[in-house]
């Protein structure tokens, strides 16, 4: 062959192979646990203190309206870590069966669940390092494809939804930052997976923050959890400095978002349903209602990435594709999600979707045998569609005072869904009703 020629074909070769970008970024993702969507400084909580939040904000582009797949724990982390919705990937509560047989029923859920692609084995399959520490439902950090991490998984000591890796924030958070020091001395790209169990339960801050936020006419119960909320901040602060301090921070994609949402009891004293749940709001965690999806969602790369803000919709299910955009590589093709760096995939999106199923009891292979609900959101209208599904455990107290066919809220004049207005929008809850179902049916498929 020509030596000419055949140089050319080398050149072809290696020009289309996929590969990753010449410096990938770092990855770095961060999940609180129990926090509404209004409880941070810089989306104007009038006393919550996040400074260190706030100046990741500064250099992030935050999307206000950003929405998770579920509005509990293990579903939602599920569907973030895949692309993918709940009945897709079998996740749709915290157990199979509550406290019966919990470790048994569970396992196969687990093994099935790791049959999809994760956005972490996706990383370590590209020669990333990857740190677990925090929440961690699926097992150990190795079944989840993790190199390293906290979380044994092992139901005989215990584990179950993070065991040992729920030290991190609350203890010490030395695992990660000698993870970050061990991976930027081997020159190698890693992934930091950063989800300590705050602010969630037990709500035990540091006294100094627990006495910030004591004041006559205050609540107990919230002045916990802000200072709940600071704490964790806190704890941000020092991830994000030790990013600093290692030189790596303008080549590291920093992504924040939370699990669901949360609200103290005392916020809905008013309501006659509350006195049938009393271990937080109703219309938060668990439920379908904005103080239970929505979150704001944070993208910082000061490499690529321009601050600001956006009033576009984000969804959990976007973090899989930007994590593969950034490192210069196509998702698998089939997730729903779009790469959230992407102005023209953002202005296309019409509309999010979502579930909320029962809590505590899975049904493995029918996950619609226990949906509660189907919900919406498109632009200002916001629709949720109420299902029966089975809930065998006192979580059912979550939904059960809800018996009402259709909910619609118009989310830019009441943004805490006060006013429920179906009656009067009869077309926009038919047309609404009919593109959640199809979004549903095509979904499941």
């Amino acid at each position: 062959m020509n030596t000419r020629l055949f140089a050319l074909l080398i050149v072809v070769c290696v020009w289309f192979k996929p590969t990753l970008a010449s410096d990938p970024p770092n990855v770095v993702f961060i999940l609180s646990d129990d926090q509404a969507w209004t409880d941070y400084g810089f989306m104007g909580h009038p006393d919550i203190q996040t400074p260190h939040l706030d100046a990741l904000a500064r250099r992030s582009l935050v999307f206000e309206r950003g929405y998770v797949a579920s509005p509990l724990c293990r579903p939602s982390l599920a569907s973030m870590l895949t692309g993918r919705y709940p009945f897709e990937h079998g996740i749709t509560g915290n157990d199979v069966d509550g406290k019966n047989q919990r470790a048994a029923l569970d396992a196969p859920m687990r093994e099935a669940f790791h049959q999809y692609a994760s956005f972490v084995r996706w990383l370590t399959d590209r020669g990333y390092l990857a740190h677990q520490s925090g929440k961690w439902w699926e097992g150990s950090w190795s079944d989840g494809g993790f190199t390293d991490g906290m979380t044994h998984g092992d139901p005989q000591r215990g584990g179950r939804h993070g065991d040992e890796g729920l030290k991190i924030g609350r203890e010490t958070m030395r695992p990660v930052t000698e993870f970050i020091d061990r991976a930027t001395q081997a020159n190698k790209p890693f992934l930091v997976w950063y989800a300590p169990f705050m602010p969630h339960s037990p709500h035990n801050p540091p006294k100094r923050l627990w006495d910030k936020y004591r004041r006559d006419g205050r609540a107990e119960d919230v002045a916990c959890y802000d200072a709940m909320c600071e704490w964790f901040d806190e704890t941000c602060g020092v991830l994000l400095d030790h990013l600093d301090a290692k030189g790596v921070r303008e080549n590291t994609l920093v992504i924040y978002i939370c699990d669901n949402g949360w609200m103290p009891i005392s916020t809905n004293a008013d309501d006659p349903n509350q006195k049938q749940w009393r271990q937080y709001a109703l219309r938060s965690k668990g439920s379908p209602y904005e103080y239970g999806i929505r979150t704001p969602i944070m993208i910082s790369w000061p490499d690529r990435i321009r601050a600001g803000r956006s009033d576009d919709l984000a969804h959990a299910i976007d973090i899989f594709p930007t994590i593969a955009a950034a490192v210069g590589e196509r998702p698998p093709a089939d997730l729903p999600g779009i790469n959230l760096m992407d102005d023209n995939a953002r202005s296309k999106r019409q509309a999010v979707y979502g579930v909320t199923h029962a809590i505590h009891n899975m049904t493995p292979d029918a996950p619609d045998d226990t949906l509660q609900y189907l919900w919406c959101v498109e632009d200002d209208w916001k629709l949720l569609v109420r299902y029966h599904g089975k809930d065998t455990t006192l979580y059912r107290d979550v939904h059960s005072w809800d018996d009402q066919p259709v909910r619609l809220y118009h989310l830019k004049t009441d943004p805490h869904e006060k006013i429920e207005v179906s009656a009067n929008h009869p077309d926009v809850v038919s047309r609404m009703r009919r593109q959640i179902e199809a979004w549903h049916l095509v979904d499941l498929k």
